[in-house]
């Protein structure tokens, strides 16, 4: 199982990660200890906290021919790693 599903690259997120706080989206049942050791795995830092989210989906209502179909999008689970003193991760070397 893949703990990590994607980094959360917002502004909102973008501006945390000038005071070393990266996010993640991550597996719902995952733990703090299982986001830290893969965090640590895949980037090659260290961390020292980690707190964890679960956003609840929003109703979604799409207006048709056929009348109003309502729905709800997923549930997700996100994860704010602070990171050691002078540490960073850098998202977009790849590109």
């Amino acid at each position: 199982m893949n703990v990590l599903k994607r980094p959360l690259v917002t502004e909102k997120y973008t501006a945390m990660n000038e005071v070393g706080k990266y996010a993640f989206e991550v597996e719902k049942k995952a733990n703090k200890v299982e986001i830290k050791k893969a965090v640590e795995k895949l980037y090659g830092v260290t961390v020292t906290s980690v707190a964890t989210m679960r956003s609840i989906g929003k109703t979604k209502t799409k207006y048709t021919k056929s009348g109003a179909v309502t729905g709800r999008t997923s549930l997700i689970k996100k994860a704010i790693v602070t990171l050691k003193e002078g540490e960073m991760i850098d998202f977009y070397s790849g590109i």
